[in-house]
Order: structure tokens, then sequence, then C-alpha cells
């Protein structure tokens, strides 16, 4: 029986070029084949550079790149994970004072709240919009949008690669 494949995107909104190797690395290791990005200088953040790459294999591959580039300091990213047969699409963002978030993606790229965060929200805002409001806005990721934006559209017309995990 073949195995199930997705594709995504890893979006390096900013980075200081000294990490450049060690995200090539790590993005190789996990894909198990060798990687080329194109760094490019970043220019909303002087001395930082961006870079993408897209990427295809199995299912939950976007977690486990994603939690591979968490917490490394001055790094901005976003990976992506397409929908596929039995999984939802996911997208998780990355700034060096929020930290990490994920959210479920629909098939158009839209954020997808299920139907325990709702009632947990609820349950959180007892009845408060404003409060209600806030519990929303953490689970769309408002924040992590209103950050990594300004580095989203720095980086528009940037080339992209495809890559493919060897199985």
């Amino acid at each position: 029986m073949p195995r199930a494949s997705t594709r995504g995107v890893v979006f390096i909104h900013s980075t200081s070029t000294a990490l450049c190797p060690h995200i090539t690395w790590a993005l190789e290791s996990l894909l198990e084949a060798p990687v080329r990005i194109e760094w490019t200088k970043q220019p909303i953040a002087p001395g930082m550079v961006r870079g993408e790459l897209s990427w295809a294999g199995e299912p939950g591959l976007g977690a486990r790149i994603a939690t591979a580039l968490r917490g490394w300091e001055h790094l901005r990213y976003e990976v992506t994970e397409e929908p596929s047969p039995g999984c939802d699409g996911s997208r998780w963002s990355h700034t060096p004072d929020l930290g990490i978030h994920h959210t479920w993606t629909s098939a158009a790229g839209d954020a997808v709240v299920n139907e325990d965060r709702l009632r947990s929200a609820l349950a959180v805002s007892k009845g408060d919009p404003e409060a209600f409001r806030t519990e929303m806005a953490e689970l769309l990721g408002t924040a992590w949008d209103q950050e990594l934006d300004p580095f989203r559209y720095a980086g528009e017309g940037a080339t992209v690669r495809w890559l493919h995990r060897v199985s």
C-alpha cells in the first residue's frame, strides 16, 4: 500500500545569515535530500535574509519541520502543510517574541477552528464579548499575522523550489 503524500512550503521570513547553514542542515535532515535555499535580503529587517522552500513528503512532516526550527533566536518563519487524505491542512507560524502558533487550514488556506476549541473559548469568555474576541484572536493567530504580515509582503516575487522527501 503506497504511503500518503502531501506538500507544503517553508517560509523563512527573516533570519541572520549565521543561521542559514543550520536551517539548511535541519531541513536536509528532515527531507533526507540536499536542500538549496536562495537567500535574499529581507528589505524590512536590515542585516537579515529570507528564503523559502517547497517540500513534498508524508503527512506530519510539516509539524516536524516547524518543531525543528522552533526557538532559534531572531528567526521568523511559517510552515504550511496541505490537506491530504485523512489529514487536515496546517500552518505553523513562529516569531521570536510570540513563539509558535499552530492552526488547521482549509483547502483555501483559511484558518479552521474546531468545535472543542470554540466551546473552550465560549467557556473561558463567560459571555463577555470582549473576552470572546480575545480568545478568538488567540485561536486565529491574529498576533502572529500582525507581526508576520510585513515580512510576508516583503518577500513577494521570490522563487520557489520543490523538494520531495526520499522514501
